[in-house]
């Protein structure tokens, strides 16, 4: 069974309520994500790509319920995650994780490093007692490639790359089995994205985690995914093992996006 099971999954947002809070011009409707169904298993990097506006980030809003459907069905480990409802949807949250895009607006800047970490711990209820708390968010700092030394300091003081390894440690917190990596390296300059891109892959062997992971740049999802997602105009275009995308694009639009961008190295 995949751990998450994705059936004609569908945004549609009406004139005057688009993605974006302006109207969309022309249509009446926007479909920013249109009949999508996926499986993603245990363990795996299910990697979505895609120009800007495609869907993606959408779509992985979508499986983690932070904005509901239009129709269309999501079940995670065999649980009907759409109808879940107060305990079990919080259950289910610690299950299910997002590293967000911009490290700069992700971290809450009235807050020190050490709250920023422990926020999922609080917010869902461990018995840990403060010391625990914190013995926790040291082991997560240094899961990431920081150290305790920075516990008392705000986001404002580090770089970004430095930012986004705070946000994924808050991520870990809770023993997630799944992860929403949304754009996590589109916001720094390319030798930062490829040590945060080397760190998702590393932390994906150490703690056993699925990742869904969004980007504009096939290079970087062919470097880190098992499986690719090709998404344009809200629909899944093309879907296959990473190698078979790759080398044998079956739809023009993958084949742009593989003539359009550089190979980078990570």
């Amino acid at each position: 069974m995949p751990l998450l099971e994705i059936r004609n999954l569908s945004k549609i947002y009406s004139q005057g309520e688009s993605v974006f809070g302006a109207k969309p011009s022309g249509n009446d409707e926007v479909r920013a994500v249109d009949d999508v169904s996926l499986d993603i298993h245990a363990g795996e990097t299910l990697g979505v790509v895609g120009e800007s506006g495609s869907g993606k980030s959408t779509l992985g809003r979508l499986i983690l319920r932070l904005i509901e459907p239009t129709s269309g069905s999501i079940r995670f480990e065999g649980r009907d995650l759409l109808a879940a409802q107060g305990g079990e949807m919080r259950r289910l949250r610690r299950d299910m994780q997002i590293i967000f895009q911009d490290p700069f607006a992700s971290l809450d800047p009235r807050f020190r490093v050490e709250e920023i970490v422990a926020e999922p711990l609080v917010i869902h209820g461990t018995r840990n007692a403060r010391g625990g708390i914190r013995s926790r968010v040291i082991e997560l700092l240094r899961a990431v490639g920081l150290d305790e030394s920075i516990l008392q300091r705000f986001p404002h003081e580090f770089s970004g790359g430095q930012r986004q390894r705070i946000g994924i440690a808050r991520a870990l917190a809770l023993h997630p089995k799944f992860i929403v990596a949304d754009e996590p390296v589109s916001a720094l300059d390319v030798s930062v994205g490829a040590q945060i891109v080397n760190l998702l892959a590393q932390l994906q062997r150490d703690f056993g985690l699925t990742y869904l992971f969004i980007s504009h740049s096939m290079p970087v999802v062919r470097y880190l995914s098992t499986r690719i997602a090709v998404m344009h105009r809200g629909k899944i275009v093309e879907a296959g093992p990473t190698q078979q995308i790759v080398e044998r694009p079956a739809h023009a639009y993958t084949r742009s996006l593989l003539e359009a961008t550089p190979v980078v190295a990570v």
